[in-house]
């Protein structure tokens, strides 16, 4: 498989990945007729996938069917789709950037629906007492990301907006545990973060928001499926986009009740998941005109900036099996 920017796993890790994927998908399928379709969902500690596995709002519906839900939790985005990559996921959720590095890296997906825009849900902070007071000041600066995540196009567009070029900032890859602990003890100077860490900084990490991604970025979350398992099982695919829709209509009311779930599968204090809970934008729609050509301005920042081989086609990877009930 040709390798992105952000599919960059070692063979040995990758194989260990999938190793305890299919242990976990084969005892599963000890439990199940092996007639019945599955649906594998991969899935991550904070998101609309776990709250409908949580609520069991797809059992029914899958039932009906003659198919079976398997759940697959993974760390963040990337390593999702390389799991789909290797024919180990039929579905799952990320943000907006880590399917363009996939697209780029050869992986066969589509994009199934979408969430609206969630703005306020990411953001670059700075300590308390920092003196970058705007955008301009972070010339020179080290910022922590999480690279090939949505924070990435964040970064980039914030730095567009104050007339500064990446190379005048130096980036510091770190996952989300590892930049907080960065962030806390001042080895750097700021950094590009999203809900729920966004939310669990601002109340306990002596943050400071410079810039959410309100004007620069869109910050949506897509619902994506290996694009073989969606043209040979549609009315399977079609039925967890019709759940989420479902879930979307009783989460966007009860923040406390959505936080209190996520907070058993995170750790987080209840109090911190509100807040995040409050920015997340419910209300799950299949893609239309103006998302695509979003996503496709993002796709084409990363290629200008080389960090995809090539332009991304985000046309070539839509798929119209599902409407908004």
């Amino acid at each position: 498989m040709p390798r992105g920017p952000s599919f960059t796993f070692s063979r040995r890790r990758l194989l260990q990945s999938l190793a305890s994927i299919a242990a976990v998908s084969g005892l599963a399928s000890a439990a199940w007729p092996r007639d019945r379709v599955r649906v594998r969902i991969g899935f991550q500690k904070y998101g609309t996938l776990i709250l409908l596995r949580q609520r069991g709002l797809l059992d029914e519906r899958l039932g009906s069917l003659g198919a079976r839900a398997e759940w697959i939790e993974f760390p963040a985005g990337p390593q999702l789709l390389e799991a789909m990559a290797a024919g180990a996921v039929d579905f799952g959720n990320t943000g907006e950037t880590p399917p363009v590095f996939a697209q780029a890296a050869g992986v066969d997906f589509v994009y199934a629906a979408h969430e609206p825009p969630a703005p306020r849900a990411e953001a670059i902070l700075v300590p308390q007492d920092s003196p970058i007071l705007r955008l301009a000041d972070l010339r020179g600066k080290r910022v922590a990301l999480n690279k090939g995540s949505n924070v990435h196009y964040l970064l980039l567009r914030a730095l567009a907006s104050a007339q500064l070029r990446s190379s005048e900032i130096e980036p510091i890859y770190l996952p989300p545990a590892d930049a907080r602990a960065a962030f806390e003890r001042g080895s750097v100077d700021a950094w590009a973060i999203w809900d729920p860490y966004l939310a669990a900084a601002e109340h306990g990490a002596n943050a400071r928001v410079l810039a959410t991604a309100e004007g620069l970025a869109t910050n949506r979350q897509f619902y994506l499926a290996e694009r073989g398992f969606a043209s040979a099982h549609p009315r399977e695919t079609a039925a967890v986009l019709d759940s989420l829709l479902e879930l979307g209509t009783w989460a966007k009311d009860e923040p406390r009740a959505v936080a209190e779930m996520l907070s058993v599968s995170t750790g987080l204090p209840v109090e911190v998941l509100k807040t995040a809970a409050q920015r997340y934008a419910y209300g799950i729609r299949p893609l239309d005109a103006a998302t695509v050509a979003d996503q496709q301005r993002i796709a084409d920042a990363f290629a200008a900036a080389s960090l995809v081989p090539g332009r991304v086609d985000i046309a070539a990877a839509l798929w119209d099996g599902w409407q908004q009930g």
